[in-house]
């Protein structure tokens, strides 16, 4: 099954969480979840509560979707948090913030995951010098992340940087706006991780 590519917002009424940070649409100062705060359809506002296996698979859904990673790679990521030490669920996480195309929209040379994605992929980053086009390379600390000197130039990532720095830099992340250059610091940590998941529920989903 290939990366959605429906309407966002839909998924992020679905879900009641916004997973596609960078791409708000806002009226009047709201944005979207903020003026229809339930799931979409006809009888989105009376819908039942859900159970517990729903809540379960809402958030690896919530997850899945905000770093816009297919299931297989998601599958793929649990596999090694399961082998690594520590609770699996706060590893997941950990590793899924670690790939390249997240770190890029953190240091703010991508305006979303998805812009940062598609900067990855057309080969506008370096790491350690030398060009990876892949968003799901781990990076790990003292690896420098950078735009390649003909892509600075380009306006959406001057955008973003201004963006980024507005939110907050990771303190697992160390910008160099002037010179379109990041340095990861350390491994990032839990409690910098923004999206509003229960890691838990998903360890308890694949464990079944």
């Amino acid at each position: 099954m290939g990366r959605y590519t429906g309407p966002k917002w839909r998924i992020a009424r679905r879900l009641g969480v916004n997973i596609y940070v960078g791409e708000e649409k806002s009226q009047k100062g709201k944005s979207i979840l903020d003026r229809r705060p339930y799931p979409p359809g006809q009888h989105g506002r009376s819908r039942r509560k859900i159970s517990y296996y729903g809540r379960q698979l809402m958030e690896k859904q919530k997850v899945k979707y905000y770093y816009g990673i297919r299931e297989g790679q998601f599958k793929r990521f649990y596999e090694m948090a399961e082998r690594m030490r520590g609770q699996t669920g706060e590893n997941l996480l950990k590793l899924l913030e670690s790939r390249l195309d997240n770190v890029v929209y953190r240091l703010g040379f991508g305006k979303s995951h998805r812009h940062a994605r598609q900067l990855v992929v057309h080969g506008h980053i370096l790491v350690n010098g030398k060009k990876v086009d892949r968003p799901s390379y781990l990076v790990k600390p003292g690896d420098i992340v950078e735009v390649k000197e003909k892509s600075r130039e380009i306006p959406q990532i001057k955008e973003g940087i201004e963006l980024a720095q507005r939110r907050g830099i990771p303190s697992w992340l160390e910008l160099d706006a002037e010179n379109f250059k990041g340095v990861v610091k350390a491994e990032p940590t839990r409690e910098e991780i923004e999206i509003p998941v229960e890691e838990h529920l998903i360890v308890e989903l694949y464990s079944k």
